[in-house]
């Protein structure tokens, strides 16, 4: 197991978002977490990557454990250094061309010399097919192209864990393929990812995992295939049914 999640609060206000929300992932897991908007999926993912700070819980990574209420700073930026995130409003830095976005952290965060982060960032432009657009800017590209640069910029750390908070939500649904390829790409090279999201095909033919939630807890969860053709929960059946129709 290479993350485990215990008891996960989280509070905006007197609007209690994650209500003791306990989640494990093994190492190669896709997880695809769903759940109607308000259900607190977003909220995880940040929680989880310390973009919001938790009121309780604890976090087991790769074997160490960390309390979030009293995790320091220091702690944060170690567990960071193995995670990446892709948001779904890509956040590139519109001032940068596309080689430039996923050299930033690299060169920035992590320090390291500029010829070894330009040959990483190169590496993994190529693997997301943007080779081509590297010296692009953000305006200059297709939502597509730039969540994919997202992506690169995510990979270029060699994270542990990727999580992706709806990465295709913002795209027109001709560009929500190029995304998806490139996922599912990752996912049978074994990359670990926590994916939020509503495309319940990725959900189905790609995760190994699904996790479905509500009202800030996880509700139901098993293997794919299981949870589409026969889940155990009323509410988790009528979400994929009512989703899966409106795909079609």
């Amino acid at each position: 197991m290479i993350l485990e999640a215990k008891g996960i609060k989280k509070s905006f206000g007197k609007a209690e978002i994650l209500k003791g929300l306990d989640l494990s992932i093994d190492k190669g897991d896709v997880v695809a977490i769903l759940g109607r908007s308000g259900s607190g999926k977003t909220t995880l993912l940040r929680c989880l990557d310390f973009l919001e700070k938790a009121d309780e819980g604890k976090l087991i990574f790769d074997g160490v454990e960390y309390d979030l209420k009293t995790i320091t700073k220091k702690q944060i930026r170690e567990l960071r250094l193995k995670t990446g995130f892709v948001f779904q409003s890509y956040n590139l830095f519109s001032n940068m061309t596309a080689l430039e976005n996923v050299m930033e952290g690299l060169v920035t965060a992590r320090r390291m010399n500029k010829k070894e982060a330009l040959e990483i960032s190169l590496t993994m432009l190529e693997k997301v097919g943007m080779t081509e657009w590297k010296d692009h800017y953000p305006i200059q590209l297709s939502g597509g192209q730039q969540q994919r640069v997202a992506i690169a910029r995510a990979l270029a750390t060699k994270p542990e864990v990727i999580y992706f908070d709806e990465p295709t939500s913002a795209l027109d649904p001709e560009l929500t393929g190029e995304v998806l390829s490139v996922m599912k790409t990752l996912a049978e090279e074994g990359m670990t990812m926590i994916v939020v999201t509503h495309e319940m095909g990725f959900a189905r033919r790609v995760a190994n995992r699904v996790v479905f939630m509500e009202e800030g807890r996880v509700l139901e969860e098993g293997d794919s295939e299981t949870i589409f053709t026969s889940p155990k929960e009323k509410r988790t059946q009528e979400f994929i049914n009512r989703i899966s129709v409106i795909q079609e």
